[in-house]
């Protein structure tokens, strides 16, 4: 294999995996637009194309890299901020099967078992580290949602879709309860503790994904209805999404980087529990909401991905090293220097 396709490969982080997410989700809130407001169908389909792909590239360099490079895999396994986005690799697998399932229901279950299965592992693996203790509060920022949150929300939708809605409502309890808990502790350390380092600071864009794909699970497995919950998680996640525009000035500090794909997925997971309910809700404030969640969603992925190509095309979307240290502040979620890229 030519030395330049491993060198790509090694320098591949588990972060990467949030560009399917944020493909993946626009696509399905798409979806849910063509169901809701018959917008045209082709949008959403291609754009699960295109997630579709950069997940499969992105799965073989990073397979790759443990193959080619293990030390480095593993050094980012070890890095207190950047291992828990190694378990978006069993998510961004679930989403890619929630989408073949109009396609193909026997693909669909068999990427769903491969991402649960990873999904799970992953999860009770760091989580029982995790639990140790001796963790750094200055390591602690929302990629820890990302392992038992985000894996049991879309584990629970995907087990919904498949037709197995009690197992699905045993996924959302377990991402739920597991975001209370480590709510708790995120908002313990940024209210009392330092302030992030400016390479840090777009991981806060995952704080919008609990409530809002929290919301998503709860729609695919329970009734659908436009009840209690259902508005309290939406009404929650449009309260993170107004506190992250608030900040956006602070956390803009660190220059552009694939970093700030953590924004898209939880962005678009609101425009689509916005417009699930936009019917049912009779044209009261969902229906006011889910519009507006729907055009700001499309604009920030784009926005996203008009940035990273921009990256990509100067030779600066990757990191240009492997991250060796196990200091947050010398790495951001993307494995890229603390200055960023330009």
């Amino acid at each position: 294999m030519p030395q330049t396709e491993i060198s790509v490969a090694t320098r591949v982080p588990a972060s990467f995996f949030g560009v399917v997410l944020g493909l993946a989700g626009l696509s399905g809130a798409w979806r849910a637009a063509h169901a809701a407001w018959d917008v045209p169908e082709a949008i959403g389909e291609t754009l699960l194309v295109v997630a579709a792909a950069a997940w499969a590239v992105i799965a073989a360099l990073y397979a790759m890299k443990w193959i080619r490079s293990p030390d480095a895999a593993r050094a980012e396994a070890d890095n207190p901020v950047q291992c828990c986005f190694i378990g978006l690799a069993g998510v961004s697998t679930l989403l890619i099967a929630q989408g073949a399932l109009p396609f193909s229901r026997d693909a669909a279950v068999v990427l769903f078992v491969i991402g649960v299965a990873f999904t799970l592992a992953f999860a009770l693996w760091r989580t029982g580290l995790l639990w140790h203790g001796g963790r750094s509060p200055g390591s602690t920022t929302p990629v820890l949602y990302l392992p038992m949150v985000a894996g049991g929300f879309v584990s629970g939708t995907v087990a919904a879709a498949l037709g197995w809605p009690e197992w699905g409502q045993l996924l959302f309890g377990a991402g739920f309860f597991a975001w209370l808990a480590i709510e708790s502790v995120l908002l313990n350390r940024l209210y009392t503790g330092e302030p992030m380092t400016p390479a840090l600071r777009p991981t806060l864009g995952i704080q919008l994904a609990p409530p809002a794909v929290g919301a998503v699970s709860y729609l695919s497995v329970g009734p659908g209805t436009p009840d209690l919950l259902a508005h309290a998680m939406i009404g929650y996640a449009l309260l993170q999404a107004a506190l992250l525009i608030r900040m956006a000035r602070w956390i803009g500090e660190q220059a552009f980087s694939a970093s700030y794909w953590a924004f898209t997925f939880g962005a678009t997971a609101l425009a689509t529990a916005t417009i699930r309910l936009s019917g049912p809700d009779g044209g009261g404030a969902i229906a006011t909401v889910a519009p507006v969640a729907f055009l700001l969603a499309n604009v920030l992925v784009l926005g996203v991905a008009a940035g990273s190509l921009r990256l990509l095309l100067r030779h600066k979307f990757l990191p240009p090293a492997a991250p060796t240290a196990t200091q947050p502040s010398a790495a951001d979620a993307n494995g890229s220097p603390s200055r960023g890229v330009a």
